[in-house]
């Protein structure tokens, strides 16, 4: 079974950065394609894909983080980043790693199975 910790949450003023990681343990299945994902939560709101990447590197953003994030991952380290730049106060939520495996990775959260235990990231205007 996977497991996954995320770190590197934090407090950051508009237009900072910040970088996410996320450390698995624990091995996927060779037989199938996998997905890791990063997801972002506020009180009150559902769950909120933000970036996927796939076993072959393909990644997809959702529209409100397109050329501000970037994830990324080292399989020697089995480790998910997330670079987020120009930080916004909307960006305000506690962030997740995910992991599942199937053919296509999808930004929805009821697709990913093993989820880490999250990170708070407040960006203040």
């Amino acid at each position: 079974q996977v497991q996954l910790r995320e770190s590197g949450g934090g407090s950051v003023q508009a237009g900072g950065s910040l970088s996410l990681s996320c450390a698995r343990s624990g091995n996927f299945d060779s037989r199938y394609r996998y997905c890791m994902g990063w997801f972002r939560q506020v009180p009150g709101k559902p769950r909120e894909g933000v970036a996927t990447v796939d076993s072959d590197g393909a990644t997809s953003y959702a529209d409100s983080v397109k050329g501000r994030f970037t994830i990324s991952t080292d399989n020697a380290k089995n480790t998910l980043y997330l670079q987020m730049n120009s930080l916004k106060p909307e960006d305000t939520a506690t962030y997740f790693c995910a992991t599942t495996q199937r053919w296509w990775c999808l930004l929805d959260s009821d697709q990913y199975n093993d989820w880490g235990q999250g990170t708070q990231v407040t960006v203040s205007s």
